[in-house]
C-alpha cells in the first residue's frame, strides 16, 4: 500500500497602504463582516446568515455574477462562498475567517486581515496599511501565483475603495 503525500497548503500575505485614513478610520469598514460587497470589487451581495455580528461564528453569504468571455455578466452562472468569522479583536484590529461552503474549488481556506497604522516622518505621510493573509488548500484551475495575484488586486481595490470613502467622507 503506497504511502499518501501529504497535501501541501498555499500561504500568502498581501498589504495595501493608505495614505491618510488613520488605522482608526479604517478598522469600522473591516470590521463590519457582513457588508465586504461595499468595497470588496467582485461581491454582488453579502448577507448575514447566522451568528452574532461582531462575535466569532458570525457567518456571511456571499455572491457574484461572473464575467463571459464577451464582457457581459452570465446571468447563470453565480460564484458564491459561506464564511465563518473565527476571531475577531477590535484592540489589535484585526480578524480571522474561513470558508465554510462554496462553488467556488475551495476546500480549505483561512484568511486574517490587520489594520496596521503607519507613521511617517512627516505628517503628511501617515495612514495604515492593511495586510490580508491566508493558508489554503490549492484550488483547482489556479497556480498559486495566480490567487496570490487574485488575493492583491482584490486588497488593492479593496483598500482605494475604504480609502477614498474616508477621505471624501
Amino acid at each position: 500500500m503506497a504511502e499518501e503525500t501529504p497535501q501541501i497548503k498555499w500561504e500568502g500575505k498581501s498589504i495595501v497602504e493608505l495614505k491618510g485614513p488613520t488605522a482608526d478610520q479604517i478598522w469600522p469598514l473591516l470590521e463590519d463582516f457582513c457588508n465586504i460587497n461595499k468595497w470588496f470589487p467582485s461581491i454582488d451581495v453579502c448577507n448575514h446568515v447566522d451568528g452574532e455580528l461582531g462575535k466569532p461564528g458570525l457567518t456571511r453569504y456571499c455572491a457574484s455574477k461572473t464575467l463571459s468571455t464577451y464582457g457581459s455578466y452570465d446571468e447563470a452562472e453565480v460564484r458564491w462562498v459561506k464564511e465563518r468569522l473565527l476571531m475577531i479583536d477590535p484592540a489589535e484590529k484585526c480578524l480571522s475567517y474561513e470558508v465554510l461552503e462554496n462553488n467556488s474549488g475551495f476546500k480549505s481556506y483561512v484568511a486574517t486581515m490587520k489594520v496596521l497604522e503607519i507613521n511617517g516622518s512627516d505628517a503628511g505621510e501617515n495612514g495604515c496599511k492593511i495586510e490580508w493573509s491566508f493558508i489554503a488548500d490549492p484550488v483547482e484551475g489556479w497556480t498559486l501565483e495566480d490567487f496570490s495575484s487574485f488575493i492583491n488586486f482584490c486588497l488593492q481595490s479593496m483598500g482605494k475603495n475604504m480609502e477614498q470613502d474616508v477621505l471624501s467622507g
